[in-house]
């Protein structure tokens, strides 16, 4: 839209891997590039050695306001997460061992 700041190109708001984890995230890119929402989550790993999936969950609950930010996320283990505080979000994932995942809303 005009007038919007996009977070994705910017690494450690929209995007960021290091040897813990890979994140990208999704959504209002103002939100996003104040929460610094990649990078934290790799850094609650690395720092406080949270789980990706806790340590997602925890940025996208608590670093950003709701509604605005959802994120796919793979360890270096190959755990995926994809938490959002948005109505629906877009996502998908497939591992090797033929687990996939494809869906807009909730789950529960």
């Amino acid at each position: 839209m005009v007038g919007r700041i996009g977070d994705t190109p910017v690494i450690g708001a929209g995007t960021y891997a290091n040897h813990l984890c890979a994140i990208s995230a999704t959504g209002k890119g103002e939100d996003i590039i104040r929460g610094t929402v990649a990078r934290d989550v790799a850094a609650l790993m690395e720092y406080k050695g949270l789980s990706l999936t806790e340590a997602a969950a925890y940025v996208v609950d608590q670093s950003v306001p709701r509604g605005s930010c959802g994120l796919v996320a793979v360890s270096a283990n190959g755990e995926v997460t994809m938490p959002f505080n948005t109505t629906g979000m877009f996502r998908a994932c497939a591992s090797e061992d033929g687990y996939s995942e494809i869906a807009i809303w909730p789950n529960n």
